[in-house]
């Protein structure tokens, strides 16, 4: 007979993982309107007759708030907490995509798609992964980053097809709308299992020494645009920094601000139907899960630096070719683009945050948070300046091609960068 206390115990996952599942799906939900830009150009374009540079400012208003809002989330999630934060955050954006429905005029387009979703997004952006896999990770951050970052990926895979078929059949209104109720539909999941430190369910990070006691937050973080400010002002000071918020920028140019929103109506320029070229698209965001998955898990056995420039060199020479590629239909040559540089998408994420940690330390997550503000100044000027190419030179190829040169510099800088840990004013490498 077996005595009961010979009976196998099964142990519950680590309760860091549920976190890191919610996150997930709440980073989906958030992605979902950031998908929506370049699938509704045409039709806002349109029905308004508004020009493709005035719709680009738009998008270029999100991408600069998405950017320059995450650092004061990144100290705001410390002083309120994520689940509070990050629930703000998704009632945002779903009020925002919501009442897009309701605009007549331009500047309400720059209100609504451009101020209220940017901050919604920006509030629980990649800075949202660096602060779940600070607090609850020891083990496995850089895997753990890669799965997070490619919630984005997967946000533009779920959401880009639905988005151009109802914008395509039905007319972007109730594409918006879609958006806004799959952003609310994720919020009770954020209450309900959501928890900001592992102090709160009495454990500790995964990864961490068992008899350590719990983690605690820091006792008093004081005012979180205080917090962010100061940060800032000493990160500044540090030769790494601006060389890792150089490159991002350079990153958020050649992804968000110039493939994510113009690459459907580039393709569009040359025959191809809008619902064809947002799939492609929405391909590039499937090879981009598994590309950012395993930049993740790379990033914890290679140095992150040499990392960061393979990538920006194969995206940089991958955006030279990319002109030459457009067509009515698509052809095997594009097939390979879109595999190719969905694997390279957000690839760059996980080796910054963990350079960020490295570096900076305690700071890490709210350093990160300036230099994705980078990253997202970089790809509104492009949105922007793509825009204006389109409409005063009839296309989009010089903006391919700076756009590849630009990715040649970002992998000179990252090969520059230092991974040890500096004080305040450091000269940083020579």
């Amino acid at each position: 007979m077996t005595r009961l206390d010979d009976a196998p115990v099964r142990r519950r996952p680590h309760r860091a993982w549920s976190v890191a599942a919610v996150a997930f799906v709440a980073l989906v939900g958030a992605a979902g309107f950031r998908a929506a830009p370049s699938v509704l150009i045409t039709p806002l374009h349109d029905e308004f007759g508004w020009s493709t540079g005035t719709i680009s400012a738009a998008v270029s208003i999100n991408l600069v708030l998405y950017g320059v809002i995450s650092p004061f989330a990144a100290a705001l999630m410390e002083k309120l907490g994520m689940r509070r934060v990050v629930t703000g955050a998704l009632l945002l954006v779903a009020a925002g995509s919501g009442l897009t429905v309701f605009m007549t005029a331009s500047w309400q387009l720059l209100l609504l798609w451009g101020v209220c979703v940017g901050v919604g997004t920006g509030s629980m952006a990649l800075t949202f992964v660096a602060t779940v896999t600070s607090r609850w990770f020891v083990k496995h951050q850089g895997l753990v980053s890669g799965v997070l970052t490619a919630a984005g990926a997967a946000g533009q895979l779920v959401f880009l097809p639905v988005v151009a078929l109802l914008a395509s059949d039905h007319g972007w209104r109730p594409a918006s709308l879609a958006v806004s109720f799959a952003a609310l539909a994720v919020v009770p999941l954020v209450l309900l299992a959501l928890r900001d430190h592992p102090r709160d369910v009495g454990t500790t990070a995964y990864g961490a020494d068992p008899s350590a006691p719990p983690t605690t937050p820091a006792a008093n973080p004081g005012h979180a645009a205080t917090r962010a400010l100061r940060v800032l002002r000493t990160a500044v000071r540090n030769r790494t920094f601006w060389l890792l918020a150089g490159g991002f920028a350079i990153c958020g140019a050649s992804t968000n601000g110039l493939i994510g929103t113009h690459f459907v109506p580039a393709a569009h320029d040359h025959g191809m139907p809008a619902t064809t070229a947002a799939s492609l698209l929405a391909l590039v965001g499937l090879f981009d899960i598994a590309g950012t998955i395993a930049s993740g898990w790379l990033t914890d056995k290679v140095d992150p630096r040499w990392l960061l420039g393979a990538y920006y060199s194969l995206r940089g020479a991958s955006l030279l070719v990319l002109p030459h590629l457009f067509a009515a239909t698509t052809e095997p040559p594009m097939w390979a683009f879109i595999v190719f540089y969905g694997l390279d998408w957000v690839a760059t994420v996980p080796p910054t945050v963990a350079l960020c940690r490295r570096v900076f330390g305690a700071d890490g997550p709210v350093v990160f948070g300036w230099v994705f503000a980078s990253h997202q100044v970089g790809a509104a000027l492009a949105a922007t300046g793509a825009g204006l190419i389109r409409d005063h030179h009839g296309g989009y190829d010089p903006a391919w091609y700076i756009a590849g040169g630009l990715c040649a510099l970002a992998a000179a800088m990252s090969l520059r960068i230092t991974s040890q840990r500096q004080p305040a004013g450091a000269p940083g490498p020579s």
